[in-house]
């Protein structure tokens, strides 16, 4: 009795100490962005994916990769204590590229509850209009 008494407290210590573990929580207030149509021309085009800090440790980014070159993520590079907010902006220039539909992933890596997170940007970009001479 005495012996399983200890092990209920020595569970009930581990379960204590590993659930206070301070630790960072992302929020974006929205993981996909529309361009809608718009023309070759127009490029590049960019928007911002705005976060929160939820948890209750410092929220670093460690990495955002884009799934092809013509998209670029830009993130902030110091820590975001707990409760503060930070944009993630994304460019995408699909000049000389294919016209048409997209959809492009941007993977952000940080040290958050949630390790791996995925933001998207679409829309519909026009070819350019051949000019009269």
């Amino acid at each position: 009795m005495k012996r399983c008494l200890h092990i209920l407290l020595a569970a009930f210590v581990c379960m204590v100490v590993f659930g206070a573990n301070p630790q960072a929580e992302i929020k974006f207030s929205t993981t996909v962005h529309n361009f809608g149509t718009f023309n070759e021309d127009d490029c590049p085009v960019s928007c911002a994916f705005k976060f929160k800090n939820t948890g209750t440790a410092p929220l670093i980014i460690n990495q955002a990769i884009a799934s092809c070159g013509c998209t670029v993520p830009s993130f902030p590079e110091k820590p975001i204590a707990p409760g503060d907010s930070g944009v993630i902006k994304i460019t995408y220039n699909g000049l000389g590229y294919y016209p048409g539909t997209f959809k492009k992933v941007i993977t952000v890596m940080t040290n958050a509850k949630t390790r791996m997170m995925r933001l998207y940007i679409e829309g519909n970009m026009k070819a350019r209009t051949a000019t009269k001479k």
